[in-house]
């Protein structure tokens, strides 16, 4: 982010900017302090605090043109982040000038300036940073989802306003937005790409408008977070944390939930890999329950995608550091082709994984995810999860044996069939994780794909049983209850004739994958972050 040009500004802060450089102001002496710009404010990094100003200045999104607008944003901000990081947000102290002149923080005296006063956040602890030193994995997914489906739930629902981002009026003028800015870089952006963009971006709409009223009538459109990209997510004691929401125009924040959602999953799928961004939209679905907004995932991911490359490109052209400007240009050019790959019709499918105990489903699963049906991936549902959830009890949980007698199991293959058709019928690929070891089970979950038109492939893992059960002894903290009696059992029962492709399960889980993606037919793999997005190391 970048300071703002002068014909913004609308009053002179430079005595207090010039107070909030110096250690002195916080009681640290001659201590350094470090000052960082954006194009809103300005922060100043002080010991274990951060005080963050806004800047005086005034854009057609933003207003933070008078030192009473200042207070009241700074304000709203301390509320909204309340919701997500009550500990960072420590409240609102104004730059006061005493009766001797001198300034102060939070003294008594007359309010010259306003800051929001939050904890500081070590930057090795940013997402970005953690994606870039490659310290992201499964666990800080699911927590990440997890605290965004709890602001998502808990958030303030927005009435049937079209001006909010959740209503069509709103998307059309993202796209003619989008459209304006990008033609602004004509040495970026030819205009053919740009058109290309902008009119499948406006079917995507046309196609989905009525949708769109749906979600914003159902209560889908809700003051959500507006700004996840990974700088704005951190680790906080352990636990992911979201940061920073916008508070100065409720057209960025009062949107869809999945629209929210989006941005994140474009950092993750361009500048981390695919598999984090998948692994985080099927837990967000799981504690959500929201799959009607799978619809409009290419849509959303496609705008989001667009809106960065129109940022990147106008960062580009006030960089100072030319390594920069370039990574700029290179990222900028990057996310106008990400824009239109995910409005680029992808069929869904359904993959039903099968096998017996032991013989790594889920593992495979988790590895063909990214790589099948429209981005980031398959919705991957698996029975064990779900048995688990039937019964109230977390993954981890022993169920006792009753919870295996064969009407719950039934009922277990009954809900796993309703929850692939739910997203099919969303235009989402699914993978189905199940044993899949009676005749029936595999007949019922095929008819799910003819149902729901789309079409059907069978992959059966077979390992020895010595491999097996060698997997059984040696899994902890898995969804799974099965043991070795457990897999004795599977392997006395008669599975009848099967057609699926069956795949080897022995070696390394990528050389079970590589043989299943072939018998699959996926020639593309889509697992790596964009070269021209990926984070640099040491990132920020």
């Amino acid at each position: 982010m970048l300071p703002a040009a002068p014909s913004h500004v609308t009053e002179d802060q430079s005595e207090a900017l010039r107070f909030l450089e110096s250690g002195a102001a916080y009681g640290l002496g001659d201590a350094p302090i470090e000052r960082i710009d954006t194009h809103g404010s300005i922060v100043f990094l002080a010991g274990e605090r951060v005080y963050k100003v806004k800047r005086a200045v005034r854009y057609p999104y933003m207003d933070y043109g008078t030192l009473e607008r200042r207070r009241v944003c700074c304000e709203r901000e301390v509320e909204l982040n309340g919701r997500t990081a009550p500990a960072l947000y420590l409240g609102v102290e104004p730059i006061v000038r005493g009766s001797d002149g001198q300034l102060s923080i939070g003294a008594k005296g007359v309010p010259i300036e306003w800051a929001v006063h939050m904890r500081r956040v070590p930057a090795t602890d940013l997402f970005d940073r953690l994606a870039a030193d490659c310290r992201l994995n499964d666990a800080l997914m699911d927590d990440a989802a997890d605290a965004l489906a709890t602001l998502h739930r808990d958030a303030e629902r927005v009435g049937e306003r079209q001006e909010h981002g959740g209503g069509a009026n709103h998307l059309r003028w993202v796209i003619a937005d989008n459209a304006a800015g990008l033609t602004e870089h004509p040495a970026l952006f030819d205009q053919a790409s740009v058109e290309r963009v902008r009119a499948a971006s406006a079917r995507a709409l046309d196609r989905n408008a009525a949708r769109l009223g749906e979600r914003l009538a159902n209560g889908s459109v809700r003051r959500c977070h507006g700004d996840l990209h990974l700088g704005n997510l951190c680790l906080w004691r352990g636990r992911a944390t979201l940061f920073d929401a916008i508070e100065f125009n409720d057209r960025f924040a009062c949107i869809d939930v999945f629209y929210d959602l989006a941005f994140l999953l474009i950092e993750l799928d361009r500048r981390v890999g695919r598999a984090f961004a998948i692994h985080l939209l099927n837990r967000y679905v799981r504690q959500t329950g929201d799959v009607e907004g799978l619809a409009l995932l290419p849509l959303f991911l496609s705008l989001r995608a667009t809106i960065r490359a129109k940022t990147n490109a106008a960062a580009a052209f006030t960089q100072q550091d030319a390594a920069n400007a370039e990574r700029l240009r290179r990222g900028a050019k990057a996310y106008l082709r990400s824009a239109l790959d995910y409005l680029t019709p992808m069929p869904a499918r359904l993959i039903a994984v099968g096998g017996r105990s032991g013989s790594g489903k889920s593992t495979l699963a988790r590895l063909l995810a990214p790589l099948i049906g429209p981005a980031p991936g398959a919705l991957h549902f698996r029975s064990d999860v779900i048995r688990k959830t039937m019964f109230g009890v977390a993954d981890e949980t022993r169920l006792p044996e009753s919870a295996y007698a064969s009407d719950v199991s039934e009922e277990v293959y009954r809900r796993l069939g309703e929850s692939a058709m739910a997203a099919l019928r969303q235009g989402h690929a699914v993978i189905a994780d199940a044993v899949f070891d009676r005749a029936d089970s595999r007949a019922a979950i095929k008819a799910i794909a003819a149902e729901a038109g789309v079409s059907f492939e069978g992959i059966w893992l077979e390992a020895s049983p010595d491999k097996m059960r060698a997997r059984l002894h040696t899994r902890t903290n898995d969804a799974s209850d099965a043991t070795p009696a457990v897999l004795d059992l599977q392997l006395s029962h008669d599975t009848g004739a099967i057609v699926w492709h069956r795949v080897s399960a022995e070696g390394t889980p990528a050389e079970v994958a590589d043989r299943a993606a072939s018998a699959l037919g996926l020639s593309e793999t889509v697992t790596d972050a964009d070269p021209d997005l990926r984070l640099p190391r040491g990132a920020s």
